[in-house]
């Protein structure tokens, strides 16, 4: 055999080496090497006496590990647990604890204000037992993710790290939407969160969950379901962000945050926006306070959960939008607690899925750096109600145009989902909404079909010149991808309570006839519109049951049984320059 040019042997070599390296990498994650030891409903006593039970799954060996802590409402598992044993196996002490007033555990449930001082009493008794070598990691999702984020906030020098799925947080912005509040998510979750544990969930959905949230007044829904629900009753006296929501804010706090984080995310989730908000927060502070950060998130063509998915309604995103959660959140771990070199500290801070590309991408930053917010002005000659009206969406600058008007019927709200189906926040996803654009009530503005791709990525806002015969009311804006077929794929999309207008503090009510300039925050989105589709945003003052109605009265829409109709008017010319502002990435 002739040998190899000189100049190939050094190549051949790097090569070699690369590929060791590469090899030794990926072996450098835990592998399952241990029995496991388990000790279930162990009772750990908060500061008030309450115990809550706790579920501790260990290698069945002597030493100490890192700890891997679940904080969960929704039961703590039981022998033979497979997710806790994954964990035990592979060298953690894996712990699952009934929060407060749940399944095994003492005391009252009531949504996250026990969770700052339970979640810090529980990891500081986690961080003196034996079995913990100091190391100690937070994982969970939804109400499971905000149980990590509440003694974080507080400052807990417990935890090294926090790997956060869709977390629940922002406690306001949960409740209330710019003043909306979101009606669906609370009744769907908290009610049965305060419901016996033998009631039937599907049946509850099918059966009583409409004719709650059409209940008025809505302060009532509790009568309508057949037991109390003392938070949703608070939630609904506390519109304002006044003192009731003091004790549970993450405004302010961020600073506190000992902890590496990780956030995964989804385009459709219903804690989207607290998410991204959150990522922003706790980088900004860590490049305040050290010059690095090692937080990450990861952002998917998701709803509530499903990460593992290829499609979502009415979309397949492509066989790589799934993803393997375990596998991320061992990658972190191994790396936060076990110093392994997983690689994912390589990766850049942001991972996005862009869709209608359907591809993967890496960024440095939220929101990107690289952002044109651009603003597409709305168009008519007086008669956008409807898809087939008038209705007109381009950078063009808006000229001395008529107003468009419709009439907002309490009685009679834009469906949140316009096939009729009964309605579920936990599963908000892209959908064809034209089934609404034939309501009178609907403002339609489109563009014509694109020339060229064009990417937006980031968060999404309309700001609107309107004006009320009511003294309180709603606007709505939704931002829609027209495929040629003509299917108005939904997006994302926002609310605002007029009396809202100015923020969550010191409301005031609007004056009937005067014009006042809102703007929507429609939260984020990454998608590419594909040429030849258009870009369409709707306009109208409802989306029941997901936000409640507003009964444009100058009543508190918890306590009103009365509603009125309301004549909207929405302005476009050279004075009031309505447009909806997108975060368009150069391409």
């Amino acid at each position: 055999m002739k040998s190899l040019p000189k100049r190939v042997l050094p190549l051949i070599t790097l090569f070699i080496f690369v590929l060791l390296v590469s090899v030794s990498a990926a072996e450098e994650s835990s592998q399952a090497t241990y029995k496991v030891i388990e000790e279930l409903d162990v009772r750990v006593e908060m500061r008030d006496g309450v115990t809550l039970s706790t579920n501790i799954y260990r290698p069945d060996t002597e030493g100490s590990f890192p700890v891997l802590l679940v904080r969960t409402p929704y039961g703590n598992g039981g022998a033979g647990s497979k997710g806790a044993h994954y964990w035990a196996e592979r060298g953690y002490v894996y712990i699952v604890q009934d929060t407060r007033g749940r399944f095994e555990s003492e005391g009252l449930f009531y949504p996250v204000i026990f969770e700052a001082g339970d979640g810090l009493d529980t990891q500081k008794w986690v961080y003196e037992q034996p079995w913990c070598n100091g190391r100690v990691g937070t994982l969970g999702g939804s109400y499971v993710g905000m149980t990590q984020w509440m003694p974080a906030l507080e400052g807990s020098p417990y935890v090294d790290a926090m790997f956060t799925s869709v977390p629940y947080t922002e406690n306001y912005t949960v409740a209330y939407q710019n003043g909306a509040y979101r009606m669906r998510l609370v009744s769907r979750w908290y009610s049965m969160m305060c419901a016996p544990y033998t009631v039937d969930r599907d049946d509850f959905v099918a059966n009583t969950i409409d004719r709650m949230d059409k209940h008025l007044p809505l302060i009532e829904q509790d009568t309508v379901a057949g037991w109390r629900m003392p938070a949703a009753r608070d939630f609904m006296m506390h519109p304002e962000y006044d003192s009731y929501w003091e004790p549970i804010r993450f405004d302010g706090k961020y600073g506190n945050i000992k902890s590496n984080v990780y956030i995964l995310a989804g385009w459709f989730d219903l804690f989207t926006q607290q998410n991204l908000k959150n990522f922003e927060k706790v980088t900004e502070h860590a490049l305040a306070r050290s010059g690095r950060s090692e937080h990450k998130i990861i952002v998917g063509p998701w709803a509530h959960g499903g990460y593992g998915n290829s499609t979502l309604g009415d979309l397949d995103f492509g066989e790589t939008a799934g993803i393997n959660s375990t596998e991320i959140t061992q990658r972190w771990f191994d790396y936060q607690l076990k110093d392994l070199d997983t690689g994912i500290m390589d990766e850049p801070p942001v991972k996005i899925f862009v869709m209608g590309e359907n591809v993967w991408r890496f960024e440095n930053e939220w929101p990107l750096a690289r952002t044109e917010y651009t603003k597409y002005h709305l168009h008519s000659s007086g008669k956008a109600n409807t898809k087939d009206g008038d209705g007109r969406l381009s950078t063009k600058k808006t000229g001395n145009e008529p107003q468009d008007r419709y009439i907002y019927d309490p009685a009679n709200p834009v469906p949140s989902d316009p096939n009729g189906n009964v309605y579920d926040d936990f599963q908000n996803a892209p959908i064809d909404h034209s089934g609404v654009e034939a309501r009178s009530d609907v403002l339609v503005y489109t563009s014509i079909p694109l020339k060229k791709d064009i990417e937006i990525t980031g968060p999404v806002s309309m700001t609107l010149f309107a004006s009320s015969s009511a003294k309180n009311t709603d606007f709505t804006a939704k931002l829609l991808d027209v495929y040629p077929d003509g299917r108005a794929i939904y997006l994302c999309d926002g609310i605002i309570r007029a009396s809202y207008r100015n923020g969550p503090v010191n409301t005031t009510f609007i004056e009937p006839g005067k014009i006042y300039e809102y703007t929507i925050d429609m939260w984020s989105i990454s998608n590419v519109f594909k040429k030849g589709h258009n870009i369409r945003v709707e306009v109208s003052s409802s989306n029941f049951p997901r936000f409640n109605r507003n009964l444009n009265t100058a009543l508190n829409n918890a306590l009103a049984t009365d509603m009125v109709t309301a004549e909207q008017t929405i302005y476009h010319d050279e004075s009031h320059p309505s447009c909806l502002v997108l975060p368009v990435i150069p391409r």
